[in-house]
């Protein structure tokens, strides 16, 4: 284990920066051994600090000093002290010039943060911390500043070398190498720097903005994927049209850079003017990338666009308001993923997320606020709560506001603060000054963890003809947070006829329905509403839209559930109604597998299946079943073989049921034309390989057949892949060598051996962990990798869920040995990666010590990284 407890990092104790850095200059001579760094410093004492010394800490990790001047003259040794985290000058005016130099070593960087290497390209990570790994610096989000970088490398080995801002000058240098310059106007923290450095081919565009001015456009990549970039391109100007178009954003540099890198911890980083994204979402061509993967990039590059303003323009004061950025900035794309698809379909897609795995965060030891109130590893704390439930906050107030008081609260955000670091805090007096809405308590949402439940109960009153809705709230406790306040919650809801029309809504005093659908702000643990005016007993649809990351319980029928997956017109609820319905139905066979079906289910199911109107991608969502894992999270314990088997045979029951249905619109949903990734070609697509999921359930030798057929026709990544998943969960020759077949297609593309790496390791086999540790041997897997850590490792321990929980414990030892492993590589992968198992408390006895146990032997290991100690023990306290 650690030598010493890690230290933890309390929003209490913020205080300003004792000194500031207006202009950095950078000098990157950059070789195939080593890195030399020169860094030149203008400082100043912060004359908002208070009793500000006369030394100055900066943070440093891993550099070899090579020298150190102020204002000119070489520190003596005396005047400065050097420790594993950063240098301690212990005497320096108020301002000052301070010179360094440093030697790193990106190639053997396996942690991917600061500079490191992949492939043969050099390239920088820096959020949150990774600067420091670079030079001395202040490395903090509130100490912002301009750069100048200059790069000095091997012409012919990197002749393209980027950096942020615009470029300034250029020079061949007689010695075989060049020499880059790069400005950048705007003052910026240092985790927004970057470096690329590298042999790489662009493809290139314009923009020309609201006002006239012409912007570049630039996507680099290796050679042999400048074909895969267009897609990414049309995104790219999409998100500038929206941003320009919803918040009246213009970009404001003369050229906008994307580079896609292999090696990289996360999605992507929204770098000043030279954004680094994980390759994965950047590649794409039909025959190459799924439906998903054209919406991941479109979305993911919408999302690091947007942080041109939400998170550079105004960036965080510290990290604990790291939701300030990335909660703001979830909520702008998934709006403008919305705007160019399916707008009911995305909103069902996040939701399923959140619920899915930020309310299993909410549910466990790991439960924090969307603003922490302390860490060990801020790296631990990119989290679904901090992005997924910040976006619903945000959301919240978009809806309690309205769209056009929103825009005009956003306005003055931008107006206010541009330039500056801020707070939580300062967003919410942004919507507070500019709409006059009181939201002091609505401010809880960011200070308190857990996920609140409404309990909801409805009466009607024939001879009042009035219907009553009775709202409870809670909140149960979450670690440090036992006693839970009322939050001010926004509650959508209409009320149905018997034909599915919304009833006019009519609060008690008010003299005229003020809608049919409507906003209710819930403000106490226990509200009363009643509307006038009801002529007959009503359906209530609420929480339309998912209008509050809650957990609604309101005691439907079976029969309401139908008719609401029917005729309700909110998107959300229909699909909420039909997962409500089979969760219910899935459930109740684990502990009696002989229940019946309730009365019209399959027909209900039928007809929804087979209704040529509806949208295609919304009629896949109604007619998916609730994941396993999500299913465990209904249940006191987690009955991991009897969910499993429920779940399974009631799939099996349907395909059985409606066989000639799904053949029949199997049937009608081919391929027809070129491919498109556009909102109905990717709902028939879904669609088709929604029925052939079902109709795989049986054992039939016509339909697998079919599979094998839509595998060789190949028209597309989808419906390939769709094929490939649903052979790998069997066995036998055939299976076997479409997989083979599959890896030799495409044995020179990473990104898609990472789906066949994905499809082996979530397969139904029982042989599915032996295959999995087989496939680590194979020579296109790396450990060093995080996108193959997650194909493979991370797929089989959090979506394979029969196997990963086998009753021997073997799943549990195998993500054990690998979180060890992988963190001496990269712990911030190790740390996510144990993350999967943080929730032991929830499962049987005996699961429960096979996973302590194997806690227990990672916190006892000699020398983790802090990352891993915190994910570690506070799995094991919580």
């Amino acid at each position: 284990m650690l030598q010493e407890t890690p230290k933890t990092t309390y929003l209490s104790d913020y205080r300003p920066p004792e000194y500031l850095i207006d202009q950095v200059d950078l000098r990157f001579y950059l070789d195939e051994a080593e890195a030399r760094v020169h860094s030149v410093l203008s400082m100043q004492r912060n004359p908002a600090a208070e009793n500000a010394g006369q030394s100055l800490r900066l943070q440093g990790e891993q550099l070899e000093l090579l020298f150190i001047t102020l204002n000119g003259d070489e520190l003596k040794a005396d005047a400065y002290t050097l420790d594993e985290e950063g240098v301690t000058i212990h005497q320096v005016p108020e301002r000052f010039t301070l010179e360094s130099s440093v030697r790193i070593k990106p190639q053997e960087n396996t942690a991917l943060e600061g500079l490191y290497q992949s492939g043969s390209m050099f390239c920088t990570q820096c959020e949150a911390e990774g600067f420091r790994k670079i030079t001395w610096f202040l490395d903090r989000p509130d100490v912002m500043s301009r750069f100048t970088t200059t790069i000095v490398a091997d012409r012919e080995r990197y002749p393209i070398l980027l950096s942020n801002g615009n470029l300034i000058d250029q020079e061949l240098l007689e010695d075989g190498r060049h020499k880059v310059t790069w400005e950048d106007p705007f003052a910026k923290p240092a985790y927004l720097f970057a470096l690329v450095a590298g042999d790489l081919r662009f493809i290139e565009d314009r923009f020309t903005t609201a006002s006239g001015r012409d912007v570049d456009l630039r996507i680099y990549v290796e050679s042999e994927n400048i074909d895969k970039c267009d897609h990414a391109m049309e995104s790219l100007k999409n998100s500038m049209a929206w941003d320009e178009q919803q918040y009246g954003r213009e970009y404001d540099l003369d050229i906008f850079m994307i580079v896609a890198v292999n090696d990289f911890n996360m999605g992507a980083m929204e770098n000043k003017g030279l954004n680094i994204f994980n390759s994965k979402y950047v590649l794409a061509r039909p025959d190459t990338a799924t439906d998903r993967d054209f919406q991941s990039i479109e979305g993911v590059i919408g999302h690091e666009y947007f942080h041109n303003w939400t998170g550079n323009r105004i960036t965080c004061r510290d990290w604990f308001q790291l939701s300030l950025k990335e909660g703001l900035t979830v909520f702008r794309d998934q709006e403008f993923s919305a705007g160019m698809g399916s707008r009911g379909v995305k909103r069902i897609e996040d939701v399923r997320l959140l619920r899915a795995h930020q309310f299993a965060e909410d549910a466990g030891p790991m439960a924090h606020p969307i603003r922490p109130d302390s860490y060990i590893e801020i790296n631990n704390f990119y989290t679904l709560t901090v992005y997924e439930k910040g976006a619903e906050v945000v959301r919240m107030q978009h809806n309690l506001l309205g769209a056009e008081t929103y825009r005009k609260a956003m306005d003055l955000y931008f107006q206010r603060h541009d330039g500056q670091a801020v707070t939580t805090d300062d967003f919410v007096r942004c919507m507070a000054d500019a709409s006059g809405i009181d939201l002091a308590q609505f401010k809880r949402w960011y200070t308190q963890a857990g996920t609140p439940e409404l309990q909801i109960t409805g009466e009607y009153d024939a001879t009042a003809r009035s219907f009553t809705l009775t709202v409870q709230q809670s909140c149960p406790p979450t670690p440090g947070q036992d006693e839970k306040s009322p939050l001010h919650i926004p509650l959508a809801m209409g009320l149905l006829d018997q034909r599915g029309d919304d009833l006019p809504l009519r609060l008690e005093g008010e003299a005229e329905p003020v809608s049919e659908s409507r906003i209710l702000s819930l403000h106490r643990e226990t509200e009363r509403f009643t509307f006038i005016d009801i002529p007959e007993a009503p359906v209530p649809s609420l929480l339309r839209g998912f209008s509050a990351p809650v957990k609604l319980r309101y005691d439907y029928s079976d029969s309401e559930l139908m008719f609401l997956m029917a005729r309700d017109n909110d998107g959300f609820n229909r699909w909420d109604a039909a997962q409500t319905l089979m969760q219910r139905i899935i459930l109740k066979r684990v502990a009696n597998p002989g229940a019946p079906l309730p009365d019209g289910f399959v027909d209900a199911v039928r007809s929804a299946l087979t209704d040529s109107v509806s949208d295609k991608a919304l009629l896949v969502e109604v007619l998916t079943l609730p994941a396993e894992s999500y299913l465990g999270d209904q249940m006191a314990q987690v009955d991991v073989v009897g969910i499993h088997t429920a779940r399974e045979g009631f799939k099996s029951q349907l395909a059985a049921a409606l066989r000639s249905d799904l053949m029949a619109v199997y049937e009608a949903n081919r391929e027809q034309g070129a491919y498109q990734p556009d909102p109905l070609s990717i709902g028939r697509r879904s669609l088709r390989n929604l029925c052939l999921s079902y109709l795989m359930q049986q054992d039939d030798a016509e339909v697998c057949q079919l599979c094998i057929d839509q595998y060789n026709a190949g028209h597309n990544m989808t419906d390939v892949m769709a094929a490939v998943s649903l052979l790998a969960d069997r066995s036998g020759t055939e299976s076997e060598q479409v997989l083979i077949g599959f890896q030799q297609r495409w044995k020179d593309d990473p990104l898609v051996l990472d789906k066949w790496f994905t499809v082996q390791a979530i397969s139904k086999r029982p042989d599915a962990l032996e295959q999995v540790k087989r496939l680590m041997k194979h020579p296109d897997f790396s450990i060093t990798n995080p996108n193959k850590v997650r194909a493979l490792v991370g797929a089989f321990c959090s979506a394979n869920v029969i196997h990963f929980h086998a009753a021997d414990g073997e799943g549990y030892a195998f993500l054990a040995d690998r979180v060890l492993e992988l963190d001496a590589i990269n712990p911030q992968v190790a740390a996510r990666m144990l993350r999967i198992m943080s929730r032991w408390r929830r499962y049987d006895p005996s699961r429960q010590s096979l996973m302590k146990h194997q806690f227990q032997r990672i916190i006892e290991h000699d020398g983790i990284s802090k990352d891993l100690f915190e994910i570690a023990s506070k799995s094991l306290e919580g």
